[in-house]
């Protein structure tokens, strides 16, 4: 016999579930993996064409997305990245959608701002090696931290979006 409810047990979706930790993990590896081959083996500054619209271009951006913020100084952008990613984990941790595609997305988006914020703390800059273009017409020079920080929140879109009412 029990004295009272039985207390939830862990948020099978949450910030330190296996799940979660998984994916935030496997994108900081992946990115640093991807970052550590881009330093080894690709030319600074000098373009690789991979696709029509897909380039390796070896770059440092000193700022956050798109070069902004850049002269802030690397100490200012690593408190920011870390107050950033402070409020998704309170979100995250707060947040009562129980599924593993919003779990993946709080995730993809911890691990991203992690693995640039690795940079930022031991390099001073972020190491960007993939050139999104349109012809002649270069749109942004990203890594795949960046890219799983711009997934993540398009997966959240989708499903609080498209949500079910309870």
């Amino acid at each position: 016999m029990t004295d009272g409810p039985v207390p939830p047990g862990p948020v099978p979706y949450g910030p330190l579930s296996a799940f979660g930790l998984a994916i935030v993990v496997g994108t900081v590896v992946l990115d640093q993996l991807a970052k550590w081959a881009a330093e080894a083996w690709l030319p600074y500054g000098q373009p690789i064409d991979l696709l029509p619209i897909l380039t390796f271009l070896r770059t440092y951006n000193a700022g956050i997305a798109f070069s902004l913020f850049r002269d802030s100084g690397a100490l200012s952008l690593i408190l920011l990245t870390a107050a950033i990613s402070a409020v998704v984990l309170l979100v995250w941790w707060r947040a009562r959608e129980e599924s593993g595609l919003a779990a993946a997305g709080y995730a993809l988006i911890i691990g991203g701002a992690f693995g640039n914020l690795v940079d930022r703390i031991f390099r001073g800059h972020v190491i960007d090696f993939l050139l999104l273009h349109l012809g002649d017409r270069n749109l942004f020079v990203f890594n795949l931290a960046d890219a799983a920080l711009t997934i993540g929140p398009a997966i959240l879109i989708g499903v609080y979006l498209f949500r079910r009412p309870s």
